[in-house]
């Protein structure tokens, strides 16, 4: 603020130098619709490379390219994905309740994140696969509202179980009130699911078989005999015989407290040496467990293992019968004195035990044109992007799926166009599968009639390597590769670079739908269809820069794609980078620091090399004064600033010139 003297001295005043630096956007994050295992519905989420994408997403899906589009584009060169998934049909996300000891309703779990209160927080059959155990061994025991509870993804990889991601969770407690109330700790954390309370309810009941509290000193037989039944949702099987022979004191009777390890192993060892025998997987992973108890006592489970061959839909039940000898009444393992429940909670399967009103997880159909376009107001579809920051490329692979018509991919391309321009993005536009003459993409692109300066389409097809078909070729659209390129190139040349020539190398491509001659070549390229070649030496290459308003008749300003790109990136960087200017003092001073700062801004891209010219005048210019902005135009509160540049086009025919020199007379 200026300084009032007062005294006599020296006074130090800072004054605003007026400059306000713009900084260039990005020119290549690419946004992906498309239709994915898993993930939010209708949500874009950002992806940095394939490992986020596969744990957000859940990786390739064979019915549909987009995931493959998004392979390809980190493979070439990108580095940030915005994805969105979208599907048709009912999807819907697995489900089951938990009830407490006494069986009725506690907790409502789902499958999934929420996100902006979608309904169907994370839809499709992968939550089938979460499983959830819960135990009383709190911080404290007595406290009857208190549980732990571990979440598990659970997958068979190489014949065997295994547990993907889990999440522990615990001293959680039912009361809402609570400072660690589950459903608040839950939906905050987790990544895998979400619960709901039902009213009045208790904590959910322990999984496992749990026995009574045993006492001090109660006296148990060696060698006891006990029976022990297993039943699945396949059935039952048993009982089976078990002889606990390992006590480690051979005499009559020992002490429960002294021996509870020794009998924890020796029932262990039993089960699963008869689950062995059996060939029943649940009994030969079967795991006992000791738990504090109040009082000082200690309360048996007993786990049933998982099916290692894969089958998640059963879990096992056990139930222990008295002998008539001291052992099982002594372990609280006799029907009527133990609680029974699965082994873990399983989503979307079983409503044995302590768990119903089960819901199997549904992924939906493949999208159809409305789910791919959405609604503008919901935000779904591919207005789901108007979340996003900002979003410089666009691919919709789905949109020529053969489940689609000409008519259905030509409306999304329409609509996806439109919101391209909106957003100052640029749009890939896939072919369908089987166009593979020049004739047919001709043709088909006519009856699309999807012409625009913010669009770019690419001929033939694509063949990569399916890493779910042994890696047998596979043919997708170009649009994902391209992206990846686009992003390749922009970080080592500039988006004023066209994404083409010999170092355009198409990564993990290994064929085409169509190969092409120089002549076919030309052909699609005077339509504005650009090409991808194989040649000698350099490989499968991009060999177009032409948007779709590149057709010669067209005789368009807009007619390469560089050229638009950079006239994208000018447009964003300078609306982000001139907001401080709303409602500032509209005159001079102002006007001058608007040149100032656009110009510093040109002139850098002008150093870099992205516009035509020798010298600044030649590459650009920054007006904005009295003759830009009227007086009419301040009485409104305008302030018109023009900013013109001389774009790099790029060198799409290098015509060489030979003069064959006529015998000169020597004099």
């Amino acid at each position: 603020m200026p300084v009032t003297p007062t005294y006599p001295g020296v006074y130090i005043e800072e004054v605003p130098s007026g400059v306000r630096t713009i900084v260039g956007v990005s020119t290549s994050a690419t946004a992906f619709l498309g239709y994915f295992h898993r993930g939010p519905l209708n949500t874009p989420l950002r992806c940095f490379n394939l490992g986020d994408f596969e744990r957000e997403f859940g990786g390739l899906h064979s019915e549909d390219e987009a995931g493959y589009a998004i392979q390809q584009f980190f493979l070439n060169g990108g580095s940030e994905a915005w994805v969105v998934r979208v599907a048709g049909g009912d999807p819907a996300a697995s489900e089951v309740t938990l009830q407490d000891e006494a069986g009725s309703p506690t907790l409502r779990v789902f499958a999934g994140r929420r996100f902006r209160g979608n309904s169907v927080p994370d839809p499709g059959t992968w939550g089938d696969a979460l499983r959830i155990e819960v135990d009383y061994d709190t911080v404290d025991p007595s406290d009857a509202e208190l549980f732990n509870m571990v979440v598990s993804e659970v997958a068979v990889r190489d014949g065997r179980r295994t547990v993907l991601r889990s999440e522990s969770y615990v001293n959680v407690s039912i009361d809402p009130d609570s400072p660690s109330y589950v459903v608040e700790k839950v939906n905050e954390d987790s990544k895998l699911i979400q619960v709901e309370r039902v009213n009045g309810a208790a904590r959910p009941a322990q999984t496992g078989t749990t026995g009574i509290a045993i006492a001090d000193a109660t006296p148990f037989s060696n060698a006891t005999q006990l029976s022990v039944s297993v039943t699945t949702s396949d059935g039952a099987s048993g009982p089976f015989d078990l002889t606990l022979d390992e006590l480690p004191d051979p005499g009559d009777a020992v002490t429960i407290v002294g021996a509870a390890p020794a009998i924890r192993r020796a029932l262990e060892r039993a089960i699963r040496a008869e689950g062995t025998d059996q060939q029943n997987p649940y009994l030969a992973g079967a795991s006992v467990t000791l738990q504090a108890e109040p009082g000082g006592g200690r309360r048996l489970r007993v786990l049933a293992g998982g099916d290692s061959r894969g089958d998640f839909e059963a879990e096992a039940i056990l139930t222990f019968d008295d002998d008539g000898a001291s052992g099982a009444t002594d372990l609280g393992l006799v029907t009527g004195t133990a609680v029974e429940n699965v082994q873990q909670y399983s989503l979307g399967t079983g409503t044995d035990g302590m768990q119903e009103g089960d819901q199997q997880g549904d992924g939906g159909s493949l999208p159809d044109q409305d789910a791919l376009i959405g609604n503008f107001d919901d935000k779904t579809g591919i207005y789901a992007l108007r979340d996003v920051d900002i979003f410089n490329i666009v691919c919709i692979p789905g949109a020529v799926a053969e489940t689609m018509t000409d008519e259905n991919a030509a409306a999304v391309y329409a609509a996806a166009e439109s919101f391209c321009e909106a957003e100052r993005a640029f749009l890939i536009v896939d072919i369908p599968i089987g166009v593979n003459e020049i004739s047919e993409v001709q043709n088909w692109l006519e009856d699309a009639n999807i012409r625009h300066r913010n669009a770019a389409v690419y001929f033939p097809r694509v063949r990569i390597p399916d890493p779910r078909m042994d890696n047998r070729l596979r043919s997708v659209g170009a649009s994902g590769t391209m992206a990846g390129l686009y992003a390749r190139t922009d970080g080592a040349r500039g988006v004023w670079k066209a994404p083409a020539g010999i170092e355009a190398v198409l990564r993990n491509v290994q064929d085409f739908d169509a190969k092409l001659t120089d002549p076919e070549n030309g052909v699609i390229n005077k339509v504005g269809i650009n090409a991808l070649r194989q040649f000698p030496i350099y490989g499968r290459v991009s060999w177009g820069g032409r948007t779709l308003e590149g057709a010669d008749v067209q005789a368009s300003e807009w007619k390469y794609i560089p050229v638009r790109r950079l006239a994208l990136f000018l447009e964003e960087s300078l609306y982000r980078g001139l907001q401080w200017v709303v409602f500032e003092p509209n005159d001079e001073p102002l006007w001058s620091q608007i040149r100032l700062n656009v110009g510093g801004f040109m002139h850098n891209l002008f150093r870099q090399g992205a516009f035509q010219g020798t010298s600044p005048k030649d590459a650009y210019f920054v007006k904005c004064d009295s003759e830009t902005t009227t007086q009419n135009d301040i009485n409104l509160g305008i302030v018109n600033v023009l900013v013109g540049f001389a774009p790099l086009k790029p060198a799409e025919f290098v015509i060489i010139k030979i003069q064959q020199m006529a015998g000169q007379v020597q004099t």
